[in-house]
């Protein structure tokens, strides 16, 4: 078996959501796809898909897996371009869409020194919380956060933000602290409306199985900054990446709490329509923003 034909076999069966669609686009048979798919399972000891007679869907290890697969494809087409020609200086306009926040405190700073760098290149920048669609808005490239799901997209791992937690000094004060996960149940969260699970809660601890919890609270909203900024002025507890939370950390607005119970890092995701033909200025810019989000260059609360 070929390890990364039987990856790309797996992920196209994700993309369409059936192994008869993949097999008509792959111009593979049926049964050979769920051949290459099974041998997939055994060799990793793993199951990647719940199947049943109307549909397909991924297990836990199956979106892990799936993630992963899709940055080692993705990484091992750019090297083969790489090493197969020469690569232009990247010029003209980059068309890009960005979580609002993130938009902000990451992604205008790393503009500007990539400006810097390259004179040429000009930018056309949608700041979003929603998912937009590239294709139909005409956008070479998205820096996406958190979990993707299935897409008919190339997305490449260039980083991760910090999950915190946390509330007002006011609130605790009221309504004291949480110790674990299931405390929660007792508290208002503020909840995220672009989450991809909603009201659950994820929490990881060294040596125990992951939790999740399902919370509620008084505010739900789309923009994690305003998200913040409740928090911080009383009104309930927030769970959000490093760089909305922790800055009100770091002027004491909001303090970490369930220190024991940390949440899950969230992956940082370059997406773009597709891997072939990929201009110069997509793929130095990808490569410059997974260059600027290295830990080295985030400040943790």
């Amino acid at each position: 078996m070929d390890r990364f034909e039987a990856m790309q076999v797996f992920c196209k069966v994700v993309e369409v959501g059936s192994f008869a669609g993949a097999a008509e686009r792959l111009g593979m048979s049926t049964s050979a796809v769920s051949r290459q798919v099974a041998q997939l399972e055994t060799l990793i000891d793993a199951r990647l898909l719940n199947r049943t007679t109307r549909r397909i869907s991924l297990t836990e290890n199956g979106s892990a897996y799936y993630e992963r697969c899709l940055q080692l494809l993705a990484d091992l087409e750019e090297t083969e371009e790489m090493v197969g020609r020469n690569t232009a200086s990247p010029r003209g306009t980059l068309r890009l869409t960005a979580p609002i926040s993130f938009g902000a405190s990451h992604l205008a700073p790393a503009l500007g020194e990539f400006a810097r760098l390259y004179p040429a290149m000009k930018f056309d920048v949608v700041l979003a919380d929603r998912t937009i669609d590239l294709i139909e808005e005409g956008l070479d490239l998205a820096i996406r956060i958190g979990n993707l799901g299935s897409q008919n997209l190339v997305a490449r791992r260039i980083g991760e933000a910090q999950g915190l937690i946390c509330a007002s000094p006011d609130y605790l004060a009221r309504r004291g602290t949480p110790q674990v996960p299931e405390d929660l149940a007792e508290h208002d969260c503020l909840t995220y409306a672009y989450a991809a699970e909603n009201n659950l809660w994820s929490f990881e601890r060294q040596g125990e199985t992951p939790r999740k919890v399902r919370v509620n609270g008084t505010v739900h909203a789309n923009n994690g900054t305003v998200l913040g900024e409740l928090a911080a002025a009383g009104l309930g507890i927030s769970q959000g990446p490093d760089f909305i939370l922790g800055p009100l950390v770091n002027d004491g607005r909001l303090q970490m709490i369930m220190h024991d119970w940390p949440t899950p890092a969230l992956p940082i995701f370059a997406v773009y329509p597709s891997r072939k033909h990929l201009s110069a200025k997509v793929r130095s810019f990808v490569s410059f923003m997974e260059s600027w989000l290295t830990p080295s260059r985030q400040t943790a609360p």
